[in-house]
This record gives structure tokens, C-alpha cells and sequence, in this order.
């Protein structure tokens, strides 16, 4: 038979885990670039946007340096998913959270 003492146990531990998991990624960051770097954008691990670099060269076009701005930022957007799948990874020890729950940001 199960012990559901130590279910809730172990899933206390594991909320801990991803709690810590969510403060650190307030504290790193990811780079999202465009136009081979004329624009980057730099985000938090929680999808705050930190700061936003442009190049002399990338502000001639509007309309360009807003497409390189919405590139940059979905790029950024992207790595700090990613970032937040390995978080949770490491967290939960590799366990497969049910389908539709989410680390929550």
C-alpha cells in the first residue's frame, strides 16, 4: 500500500525545489539577437525584458529595426523557455509533469 505521508512529503520537497527553481530564474539570463547581432535583447529567466541593445546601423529602417525587435525578442523568448525546461528538469529529477501543468513563471 501506498504511504501517503511520504507522497506528501516528497511532494512538499518537490514544490520546494521548483519554488527555488523560480527565484533562480529571476536571476539569469538569456540573450535573444537579430540581424547577426544588430539587435539584442536581453530577458530574464522569467521572460522580463532586462535591457534591449541596437546597433547605429539597425536604426536607418523603422520598419526593419521593428521586425529585428520582434525577432530578437521571440528568440529571447525561446531560450528562456528552454531555460525554464531545464530548471524544471533539474528540479524534479526528470519527472514528466501531467499534461497541461505548467512551471509557472
Amino acid at each position: 500500500m501506498v504511504n501517503m505521508a511520504n507522497l506528501v512529503k516528497q511532494a512538499k520537497e518537490m514544490q520546494e525545489k521548483v519554488a527555488k527553481a523560480q527565484e533562480q530564474l529571476a536571476n539569469e539570463t538569456v540573450v535573444g539577437t537579430a540581424g547577426g547581432g544588430l539587435v539584442e535583447v536581453i530577458m530574464n529567466g522569467r521572460k522580463f525584458v532586462e535591457d534591449i541593445k541596437i546597433k547605429t546601423e539597425a536604426m536607418a529602417n523603422k520598419e526593419e529595426l521593428t521586425d529585428l525587435l520582434v525577432a530578437a525578442c521571440r528568440d529571447a523568448a525561446e531560450k528562456a523557455d528552454a531555460l525554464t525546461e531545464k530548471r524544471l528538469e533539474d528540479s524534479t529529477g526528470g519527472f514528466n509533469l501531467p499534461k497541461g501543468v505548467s512551471f509557472p513563471v
